[in-house]
């Protein structure tokens, strides 16, 4: 196993256990109890996580936003996936408005071959499309948050009140039947509802580990989005409740699966 699937198994255990092992991550990679050492060395300097006698922690306590680069390392098989599901939403020469988040720069990468307007509500999203060659990048005004780089505040509101989209991506931070769309962080919540207010269509990209979740700051209810992109992991009784209150819930699988099915 490569190094950057096991740091994904550290990660994906972290993401729901107070504490791992070296013995235990160990047999999960087939990896040497040496070689997760350094692994898990290498993961607490990026404020991944916390090294503690004979494992780590997570870095941050549960219902926090992790850190930027944790998200970026969790689940990146279905983020690629539900990315590459969501760019064959977004019709050529259409208005896109895209939020901030892990997945929503995967799709940041897609949508530079498109011929496609696109204003991103991220730092690390708009890196990815100032160079496309077909593509016409918007610059909101906002502040960037800390480590998410993603665009607050009032003039990123004022940015988005200004135009009309045919799109808007949202990347919730969780996504439950009974709590809607919820951000960790209030003024990211505000953006997100201001992009649904200014596009006529609404696809939300969330995959398996943000389902039957909630964080602080709602956004909207679950079934306001037109589609919802996830993978095979989120829960499948959630995804037909969904659907039943009319949201098309498309669920896009990771190369290696869709290969062995």
């Amino acid at each position: 196993m490569k190094s950057a699937e096991r740091h994904r198994v550290i990660v994906d255990r972290l993401r729901d256990s107070t504490q791992v092992g070296v013995a235990e991550l160990a047999a999960a990679t087939g990896a040497s109890e040496m070689t997760i050492r350094r692994d898990l060395d290498l993961l607490a300097a990026s404020g991944v996580l916390r090294r503690v006698h004979g494992g780590a922690v997570p870095a941050t306590p549960s219902g926090v936003e992790p850190p930027f680069t944790a998200r970026a390392a969790a689940a990146v098989a279905a983020k690629r996936a539900i990315a590459a599901a969501a760019v064959e939403l977004v019709r050529d020469c259409e208005t896109v408005l895209l939020d901030s988040g892990t997945t929503a720069v995967e799709l940041a990468r897609l949508l530079r071959d498109r011929t496609v307007t696109v204003m991103p509500m991220s730092l690390h999203a708009t890196r990815e499309l100032l160079d496309a060659p077909n593509v016409r990048l918007l610059l909101p005004g906002g502040e960037p948050r800390p480590g998410e780089l993603a665009l607050v505040g009032p003039l990123a509101l004022a940015s988005m009140r200004a135009l009309r989209f045919d799109v808007a991506v949202l990347s919730p931070c969780a996504l439950s039947l009974d709590g809607g769309l919820t951000a960790h962080d209030l003024p990211d919540a505000e953006v997100k509802q201001q992009a649904i207010a200014v596009s006529r269509r609404v696809v939300a990209l969330a995959d398996g580990t943000k389902w039957d979740r909630t964080a602080m700051a709602h956004v909207c209810p679950a079934d306001r989005p037109d589609v919802v992109v996830t993978d095979p992991t989120a829960p499948e009784d959630q995804r037909a409740a969904l659907t039943a209150r009319g949201v098309l819930v498309h669920v896009a699988r990771p190369a290696q699966e869709s290969t062995t099915a």
